[in-house]
């Protein structure tokens, strides 16, 4: 870093009075546990970012500290008056040692606020105590605006209502122009309408939306429509202004639609000049006998009286439930070579979308309704509801998970100048902060218990002891992390998505960035209606970790060539066989409280003398008791316990199990009082005195003490049945369990025995805990502290990846649940999810990318399990560990009849993630040309090889028929074959790969995603691209109008309006040089992009 040194030195000695804290402090670095040097006292003084250490107040500053990219840990006791500084770059930690507690905790907080970070979440925290201020204030100075008689009980004025469908729009409306008149007669005008609203109650002008650009006519007739959602406050007094606009420099446009005051009409030298204007009242065009309103254009002067006339504009109000037909011949214009649309909106249908909040006035519209009334509204699931269930049936459950949808309408001309109409969708999740924190909070469980296993371990060697206390501090340090994020996250509030500007913020490192839902419903005049969605989302990655040193696909297997060079510090298992630890853990945790609780309802039914009970206890407590001794059915836990013998205090290896040369002898006896000494895992020594059968007859006493439960219920069950006599033959099985059967009471003669049980499911409990535990301590050890940095990482980009997947699995859920074919599918084959990535292979994105692929692979260990809901919270419930997890959604009553019965009652449904990554910018040329592509074509061939095995499971467990209704089986067999053939012929930014594996996955009933950096720029050039290709090839959209549907959907569709929601300017982050290096069709509209933060 380049610094000033004289500034700095002058900044060091300003007054006491110009710096954030200053003070006495013992200062010393540490690596590790270790401390280099003594603690020495400093005079430390705080400005900014900038810690000055000095010898005293008057030296000069002997060093500066960068408080970037670092974080505080403050120890909980209540005596300790230090805290270490750590540093994400690796450098030691630094030692602060404050002379009293409250000191201490003043550092502390000063430290961890001074950083770019801090300051960060000080500007969002005024920000929003601003934005309650200004709603406070708004609500206020309404209700000065209306006389005492027009407020009713509940504060709210009294206008006159519209009169609507409930759940649809309240208003809608076609916008055209005639005759205008151009500045010079020559000049060929590109034009668009601005609309603007005045609330009768406040009288303040306020934009609401505008149409797209109409270039080369004096009568343009526009593609994009008006829609007013059902919770919009407009009323028939409500009126409103459009403002015609002529574009001279669309590149100036885009800039002064984001800034300029509502108020003020921009200059006619920059972008822009002023046409005329109209205004109308709602009430005039819902009560006109036409529902049409032809107005005249003014340009108003200071000059003319009333203004000039400059041509007409046409109004026609849409009913919803109307659909027109008609040639698409009469669109023509005089222009040359020109073709306009009129907007024409959806017709009504219960099982589109309901209703939309138009994002264009979301400050005006949270300060006007009350804030239930927005979360009301939401997306409906299907397109052929059946009779019986209605969409208010539906809308609780998708109210839960999403929010704040955007809502855009067009109308496109068919191939055989027939009309389809579309509205577009997006809306944000709640998901994107409930998945995160249900996660870490299982992690903090997960870690809790870990640490406690350790702790349980028992007396071990000194050195093992040591390797014990070292690697429990260390998780007791990062689960501290996850609890102050925790804590973090509990305190959002806002907006339910994390915006892109955010991504490097460390307390919301887990949240997804800009997760939204991407919906086209399109209604076609002789096809089924059809919903497409998308989920979008920024790549699952760590930003806040930094890709340095690359993503975790390079740092997984680099840390795992490491572990196995490591010395004998400790003992070497492979990921497997640690994987296969922490299932055994978790299947101890899982089973044996289930087996105490059916071994007690056993004994209950015994004591009730009830036979059908008692069998079916019985039944119940087998199966768990088999599965429980099953989960010890590993060579691991034998070796494990052996280890971990050998580890304890006095262990002497005397004689070696197998015959070895005099030379290993004697080193055996040099160091056989150094269990640190042992080799890995495939040359452990064997014990002389350790007795390897006794843990097989300790794990087969289960078996045995079960048999006997078993052979004395049935010598039981069969005296209740015997009605001749009471005597009889004794049972040999039951004879062994050495119990007398001569009338005693059921509970009695079962109790001892299954005390029994319980007394040796304790024994191998403790057992295998203790063995599995040591082997967790190894994976540990051999790592620290790059261990669990690495599982931060994961459980970083994982939290992402799976707030995405609960998304995408609810949405599909919702829209699929008529599909008998599709349910089929879920529960037979399990689900595809196809994530199309978008990221370069150069510099940091390289890293993003491996992250990315990692995450998305670690979601084939999530199991999805759908539920009845049994009160009104719908959201998801997750359970489980960082092995294995299951999400469980739930249902409505109504919607939960509808699932297949093997869907009801509990079946786990499985998940094929895949992804498919193409590279589409500049830093992608720079990676072709100079640089290396391997880690995209790695990513996606081994997914093509995934997909392939999906196809084939596909084929063979499902009938052709469950394909969608356009779908035949020889289309996908061509369409694998051709993807097959682009990834292997490496071509540059061949985007046909992501445009194969999306048509695979959709014809697949996949789930698909968009992912780029952030989901702003690119994935929105890739989300509009495929909207309008599926319009082109499934809906015969006319092929002369494919780019200006495209345009159209760029520059005033929902994705322009999800880069103002991140970066508050509806401009796309691009320049012209990287635009060059874009492929054709990922190219944004004229003014739509420019300088933009990211």
């Amino acid at each position: 870093m380049r610094f000033n040194a004289k500034d700095l030195a002058l900044l060091a000695k300003r007054p006491s009075g110009c710096f954030d804290k200053e003070g006495k402090l013992k200062i010393c670095r540490v690596v590790g546990d270790e401390k280099l040097i003594e603690p020495r006292e400093r005079w430390c003084r705080l400005k900014g970012n900038l810690l000055f250490l000095m010898k005293n107040k008057s030296s000069e500053a002997s060093e500066v500290v960068i408080l970037e990219r670092c974080w505080v840990v403050e120890f909980k006791s209540k005596t300790d008056v230090s805290i270490i500084l750590k540093f994400q770059s690796g450098e030691p930690d630094l030692y602060i040692e404050a002379a009293s507690k409250p000191d201490c905790e003043a550092w502390a907080v000063a430290l961890g606020e001074a950083n770019s970070e801090g300051l960060r979440n000080k500007i969002q925290q005024l920000r929003r105590l601003i934005m309650e201020i200004k709603e406070e204030r708004a609500s206020e100075e309404a209700r000065q605006f209306l006389p005492s008689s027009q407020v009713d009980s509940l504060g709210e004025p009294q206008f006159t209502s519209i009169q609507r469908i409930a759940n649809e729009p309240k208003l809608e409306f076609s916008l055209a122009c005639k005759g205008l008149v151009a500045a010079t007669r020559d000049r060929k005008l590109n034009t668009f309408i601005q609309v603007s609203v005045v609330h009768p109650a406040e009288h303040i002008l306020t934009r609401y939306s505008s149409t797209e650009i109409v270039e080369g006519t004096r009568d343009p007739l526009f593609l994009t429509g008006v829609t007013f959602p059902p919770e919009y406050p407009i009323y028939e007094e409500t009126k409103i202004k459009l403002t015609v606009y002529d574009v001279k420099d669309k590149s100036q446009d885009t800039v002064l639609t984001s800034v300029l005051p509502d108020h003020k009409e921009p200059r006619a030298d920059v972008g822009r000049s002023f046409l005329g204007c109209a205004t109308f009242r709602v009430g005039d065009l819902v009560k006109s006998k036409e529902q049409q309103l032809t107005l005249t254009l003014r340009f108003l002067s200071r000059t003319s009286d009333g203004g000039k006339t400059v041509g007409t504009i046409e109004v026609n109000l849409v009913k919803m439930g109307e659909f027109e037909d008609g040639e698409m011949d009469h669109i023509t214009t005089d222009a040359q070579d020109q073709k306009f649309l009129c907007f024409l909106p959806l017709k009504s249908c219960s099982c589109g979308f309901l209703s939309a909040t138009c994002a264009h006035n979301t400050e005006n519209l949270e300060r006007m309704t009350d804030r239930r009334a927005k979360e009301e509204c939401a997306l409906v699931r299907e397109c052929t509801a059946p009779e019986g269930l209605s969409g208010k049936d539906n809308l609780p459950s998708l109210n839960a998970v999403l929010k704040n949808p955007i809502c855009k309408l067009y109308r496109f001309p068919t191939s055989d100048n027939k009309w389809m109409r579309i509205r577009e969708q997006m809306a944000e999740t709640t998901l994107s902060f409930h998945v995160p924190k249900e996660l870490i909070n299982l992690h903090i469980k997960e870690d809790m218990r870990r640490n406690q296993e350790l702790k349980d371990l028992g007396e071990l060697a000194p050195h093992w002891d040591n390797m014990r206390k070292s690697v429990i501090a260390h998780c007791d340090q990062m689960l501290s992390m996850y609890q102050d994020t925790l804590a973090e996250l509990g305190k959002h509030t806002g907006s339910s998505f994390k915006s892109s500007c955010s991504k490097g913020e460390k307390t919301l490192e887990f949240i997804p960035i800009n997760l939204h839902l991407q919906r086209m419903h399109v209604h076609s005049p002789r096809l089924k209606d059809a919903l497409y969605d998308v989920i979008t989302v920024g790549a699952p990655a760590a930003h806040f970790q930094g890709f340095k040193n690359g993503g975790l696909r390079k740092l997984l297997s680099k840390f795992e060539a490491e572990r196995r060079n490591t010395g004998y510090q400790c003992i070497y298992y492979s990921p497997e066989n640690t994987a296969k630890a922490k299932e055994v853990l978790s299947n101890i945790n899982h089973l044996q409280p289930l087996i105490s609780s059916h071994a007690d309802l056993l004994l209950n039914s015994a004591s009730q003398h009830s036979p059908d009970s008692l069998k079916n206890s019985l039944k119940m407590l087998s199966e768990k008791t088999e599965l429980f001794v099953h989960a010890f059915k590993d060579q691991l836990v034998r070796s494990a316990l052996l280890a971990l013998y050998t580890a304890r205090p006095g262990c002497v290896l005397k004689k070696p199990a197998v015959p070895r040369s005099s030379a290993e002898e004697s080193d055996d006896l040099k160091h056989q009082n150094h269990p640190s000494q042992i080799k890995r895992q495939d040359s452990i020594p064997h014990h002389s005195e350790y007795d390897e059968e006794e843990w097989d007859r300790v794990w087969a006493n289960v078996g045995k003490s079960l048999n006997c439960v078993i052979a004395m219920v049935d010598r039981l069950l069969e005296k209740d049945n015997s009605s001749k006599t009471k005597e009889g033959e004794s049972d040999p099985s039951a004879a062994d369990c050495k119990v007398l059967h001569a009338g005693g009471d059921w509970y009695e003669q079962l109790y001892p025995l299954v005390i029994t049980l319980k007394d040796c499911m304790g024994e191998v409990v403790t057992r295998a805990k203790q063995s599995m535990a040591f082997v967790l301590l190894q994976e540990l050890a051999c790592g620290l502290p790059q261990c669990l940095m690495l599982t931060l990482r994961r459980d970083i980009v994982f939290s992402q990846a799976l707030a995405g997947l609960v998304c995408g699995f609810i949405i599909k859920l919702h829209t699929s649940l008529h599909d008998q074919g599709f349910l089929q599918q879920l529960h037979t084959v399990g689900l595809l999810v196809q994530y199309e990535g978008l990221l370069s292979t150069y510099s940091e994105e390289a890293g993003m990318l491996e992250d990315m692929a990692v995450g998305i692979s670690d979601l084939q260990k999530v199991m999805f399990k759908v539920i009845e809901a049994k009160s009104e919270d719908f959201l998801p419930i997750i359970t489980g560990r960082r092995e294995h997890y299951v999400i469980e959604v739930q249902l409505p009553a109504k919607m939960f009849e509808l699932l297949p019965q093997e869907i009801k009652e509990g079946k786990l449904l499985r998940m094929y993630p895949v992804l498919f990554n193409v590279g589409i910018n500049e830093q992608q040329t720079l990676a072709e040309r100079f640089g290396d592509t391997t880690l995209q074509e790695n990513i996606n061939q081994e997914n093509l090889e995934l997909l392939k095995e999906y196809y084939n499971l596909f084929t063979e467990k499902m009938p052709p028929d469950c394909l969608p209704h356009f779908q035949e089986q020889n289309d996908l067999k061509g369409l694998l074959e051709n993807l097959h053939q682009n990834i292997q012929a490496k071509r540059r930014k061949n985007v046909e790969i992501m445009w194969l594996a999306a048509t695979i996955c959709r014809k697949l009933n996949g789930v698909r995603f968009t992912c780029c950096k952030s989901a702003k720029d690119r994935t929105s050039m890739s989300v509009t691209l495929e909207q309008c290709s599926i319009l082109r090839d499934e809906h015969q959209l006319h092929k002369d109008f494919f780019i200006r549907a495209l345009d159209c959907m760029r520059r005033e569709g929902c994705r322009i309006e999800n880069v103002l929601k991140n970066v508050k300017c509806r401009k796309y982050a691009f320049n012209m040089i990287q635009l060059m290096a874009f492929p054709k069709y990922y190219r944004p509209p004229e003014g739509t992009y420019g300088k933009a933060d990211t």
